[in-house]
């Protein structure tokens, strides 16, 4: 059974959705989602050779889409897919910031320039987005923003991931920041920080990266659940959270990760490998 399958059909009926990053992976996964309970998208992302199948299943639905290729990093692109997201539809009801990327790496491998574009992206590229969607939201009085980051955003740390879990945990703190605000004017931000997800992305930008041939099986050993998540159940919870069911839920952060979180952090590279210079 699809997670999604215990909504109500229409649930989100003449609603409109903005997806970030909704081309592939978890992000197109919520956008279909969103589009078989009622909701027309708006659906962005860097590649536009992404979105067009996204956007061909969801009209084949009987929803209609607005595909735009654009980057969240840039605020001038970002205001352009706001304009014309509110030109076709009038209103965003509900924002999904999944748009984001690291690359996995130790400290010493970070380039200044790999490390600007990763917080670039991750921390301002989201909140250009909430910006500029949340003031849209405020000004009606209602709106439902959710701001995905990952089971490394909290106090634990990243190891793999100091680039980005130094960003997604301040994208945390932007929302309950936020929250504040916002729950006044009756728009509700949350973040939601799924563990390990099986997509593509889980297999280029980690598995096939990793130094140690079995991390894929020692991960799923680590996780208490033994599986890894799917996308499906990643958009079940931005269904929830985006529900009249989630009115009163502002300013928190949902962790979905079969208990990675929980169990022990599992090695990427050498752990006892230091840099070239010996230190």
């Amino acid at each position: 059974m699809n997670p999604t399958d215990i909504y109500a059909p229409d649930l989100f009926a003449g609603k409109t959705v903005m997806v970030t990053g909704g081309g592939r992976g978890i992000g197109r996964e919520i956008a279909l989602a969103f589009a078989r309970l009622g909701a027309n998208l708006i659906i962005a992302s860097r590649n536009i050779d992404n979105l067009n199948p996204t956007r061909a299943d969801i009209e084949a639905m009987g929803r209609q889409c607005l595909a735009v290729p654009m980057s969240i990093r840039e605020p001038d692109q970002v205001d352009g897919l706001v304009t014309a997201a509110v030109e076709k539809f009038g209103t965003i009801d509900c924002l999904i910031n999944n748009g984001g990327g690291q690359f996995p790496a130790r400290p010493w491998e970070i380039s200044d320039g790999g490390w600007r574009s990763v917080i670039d992206l991750n921390l301002n590229g989201t909140w250009n987005m909430c910006n500029r969607v949340g003031n849209h939201m405020l000004a009606r009085g209602q709106g439902a923003i959710v701001n995905i980051v990952h089971v490394y955003s909290m106090d634990r740390g990243a190891p793999p991931f100091v680039h980005s879990g130094a960003a997604r945990a301040g994208v945390v703190n932007m929302t309950r920041s936020l929250a504040y605000y916002y729950a006044r004017k009756g728009v509700t931000i949350n973040a939601l920080a799924p563990g390990s997800i099986a997509t593509q992305g889980l297999h280029e930008e980690e598995y096939a990266r990793s130094e140690l041939a079995d991390y894929a099986e020692r991960q799923l050993a680590d996780i208490p659940a033994h599986r890894l998540g799917t996308a499906a159940e990643v958009a079940g919870m931005c269904l929830f959270l985006c529900s009249p069911a989630a009115t009163y839920i502002n300013g928190s952060l949902l962790v979905a990760d079969g208990g990675q979180y929980l169990g022990p952090w599992t090695d990427m590279f050498d752990p006892e490998a230091g840099p070239a210079t010996g230190l």
